[in-house]
């Protein structure tokens, strides 16, 4: 289940909170390993919450201190959806070089079936959906059904359900010049195992 909300927050409000978390958030970039390969994360981003939180082999560690803007956001997201959620993961796509790969958010940490309610901030940005092939297609994604989600200043996208067991998402790298995009994940999560 997804739920689109354009205008979720008005854009000269959101102009504000923009350049504030732009300035604000402490914004690092993260170095992955693969196949005994280093390479940078082709983003920014900044992890809130108690706990520590673990994606692509790389454990973020616990960050309490939430700045005054995202609380308030948080509580905002939080009276709309009827969900509460305890930890937020920034991304800060400096230009249109900047992108995730295909993936789910299926960590152990976030249970089954997850919800996460994503905000955009900054210039509009595609957010690309790919159905997981069935097991007769062998990994196979060439046929499967693919959505293309323009995210706008203030746009609001609640993933709910068995979206992250069924689909992978996606913001891809774009051919014309981007200005700078802020997406605020909040998630629920809890120890792992704890779900179980």
């Amino acid at each position: 289940r997804v739920h689109l909300v354009p205008g979720f927050i008005d854009s000269q409000e959101a102009d504000w909170m923009f350049e504030q978390l732009l300035q604000d958030i402490p914004w690092g970039q993260r170095t992955h390993i693969r196949q005994e390969v280093s390479f940078e994360e082709p983003r920014l981003t900044c992890w809130y919450g108690e706990l520590p939180y673990t994606y692509s082999g790389l454990t973020m560690q616990p960050n309490p201190n939430w700045h005054p803007v995202l609380t308030m956001l948080k509580e905002r997201v939080e009276e709309f959806s009827g969900y509460t959620f305890n930890s937020l993961l920034c991304n800060l796509y400096r230009d249109e070089k900047d992108s995730v790969d295909w993936h789910s958010d299926n960590e152990l940490s976030l249970g089954t079936n997850p919800v996460i309610a994503s905000l955009s901030l900054g210039a509009t940005r595609s957010f690309e959906m790919r159905k997981k092939p069935s097991q007769e297609e062998n990994g196979d994604y060439r046929f499967v059904e693919r959505l293309r989600i323009p995210l706008d200043h203030g746009t609001l996208l609640l993933m709910e359900g068995a979206t992250q067991e069924d689909w992978q998402h996606r913001v891809p790298k774009e051919y014309h010049s981007r200005a700078a995009r802020i997406n605020l994940t909040f998630r629920i999560i809890e120890p792992d195992g704890a779900w179980k």
